[in-house]
């Protein structure tokens, strides 16, 4: 009978450890096939609902990063002063969709042009940028800037690309407002001329 009792243990500590493994390699597995990559292109709500649509993208949430002050709110960052802009922190699959892809959608989605604004925001926290994590990122993000400028489509490019640094997410009734809110968002999003711009500087898309 202790022989039993002693066997059933080992094997649920066998299987305890089997399963435990198991959960492990299943996680690293879920690890391997997302991956982030951050990005500020004026209103949060706009191009969170932009890189949404692209194949590829698990999911985009709404933000502040590249400024200083801890625990950032809205209305602080709405305010000026806080260093923060405006921005995305977006998940995806990168079997599906690159980082250079990322970068290249990114581009065709704001105004490039234009120093601390986008379309109808103006200040320092509507600033467009991308914020690479590691050198991989910086070298592609810079390389596509520089293609950009070579090609002669832009004089100048004022988005900054500049090392990642802590992404704050934004309050809750922000992340997906264009879902949550479509009136809303739909005639913010045309009065600020967003959609009509980019089709001036990219054409169709």
């Amino acid at each position: 009978m202790m022989r039993r009792l002693g066997m059933a243990v080992l094997y649920s500590l066998g299987l305890a450890a089997s399963t435990s493994t198991l959960a492990a390699e299943t996680t690293a597995i879920k690890t391997e096939r997302t991956a982030s990559a951050l990005f500020a292109g004026g209103c949060f709500w706009c191009i969170e609902a932009d890189f949404e649509k692209l194949p590829g993208v698990i999911g985009a949430e709404s933000g502040y990063t590249a400024g200083k002050k801890l625990n950032p709110t809205y209305a602080q960052v709405s305010a000026g002063g806080t260093g923060h802009t405006e921005a995305v922190r977006v998940t995806y699959d990168p079997a599906r969709v690159n980082y250079a892809q990322l970068v290249d959608f990114f581009w065709k989605h704001i105004d490039p042009t234009v120093k601390d604004k986008q379309f109808c925001d103006s200040g320092n926290q509507y600033r467009s940028g991308i914020y690479w994590q590691n050198e991989a990122e910086r070298k592609l993000a810079e390389s596509s800037r520089d293609a950009l400028l070579s090609s002669g489509k832009f004089k100048e490019i004022h988005t900054e690309i500049i090392a990642a640094t802590v992404f704050y997410p934004a309050e809750e009734y922000h992340q997906d407002y264009y879902k949550k809110n479509p009136i809303r968002y739909a005639y913010y999003r045309s009065g600020c001329g967003r959609d009509a711009r980019v089709q001036q500087l990219w054409g169709s898309k």
